[in-house]
């Protein structure tokens, strides 16, 4: 499994652009353009040049095709890689495997409340972070994992935060079982990888940070 990442620049935000985005489909291009903000089109630009940088360098894929499922999770056609972007705070990251996967990323941020979202919790789950002793790692963690299970999952909104518990890295979901992995990014965010294939606890993840 591979993980890419990097942060967003403003002072670099047109070079970025003059330099990646020819290399994308006219679509793509326009909804880049279509951002009001430079942040939200930079990471969505520097999502898919991860992906693109990872593809060739490690599955010698040098062309995108990409499509959507029914639940609109992206996916590349005609090649058995499969992909899952993630982005929080100014850190974009890139998620590249041989089966289906999630990955959530979130920055730390000390003015969150957790009882804020008790809410989307189970009451297992918001107990546990009631009762910890590092109260922001607990939620995030949680916030991480959950995300990385819908996003491998494919349900997006439509699944509930609260619909479902983590217990020992492991889930069900509509009969279907998820396997998490938390993932040393960096000191400043928490990340999650998630999957139904057991082997993403236990497999073997390059991380790597792409420098722009």
């Amino acid at each position: 499994m591979i993980i890419l990442y990097t942060f967003i620049h403003e002072e670099k935000h047109q070079e970025l652009l003059d330099r990646y985005l020819d290399g994308f489909t006219e679509g793509f291009k326009k909804d880049i353009l279509k951002y009001k903000r430079w942040q939200d089109a930079q990471l969505s630009l520097l999502g898919r040049v991860l992906l693109k940088y990872g593809t060739e360098k490690f599955y010698n894929i040098h062309r995108l095709d990409i499509d959507f499922l029914p639940d609109k999770k992206p996916f590349l056609k005609g090649n058995p890689v499969y992909f899952n972007i993630s982005h929080s705070g100014n850190l974009v990251v890139c998620a590249l495997a041989d089966f289906s996967v999630g990955i959530d990323i979130e920055f730390s941020d000390e003015k969150v409340n957790y009882h804020d979202f008790q809410f989307q919790m189970t009451s297992g789950e918001f107990l546990k972070i009631h009762h910890s002793e590092d109260k922001t790692k607990a939620f995030f963690t949680y916030w991480t994992n959950k995300e990385a299970v819908i996003k491998a999952h494919g349900s997006g909104m439509m699944l509930p935060l609260d619909s479902f518990e983590v217990i020992n890295d492991e889930c069900s979901i509509e009969g279907g079982k998820f396997f998490i992995k938390e993932l040393d990014i960096d000191p400043d965010y928490y990340c999650c990888i998630a999957s139904e294939n057991e082997n993403v606890k236990n497999e073997a993840v390059i991380v790597e940070f792409f420098e722009i």
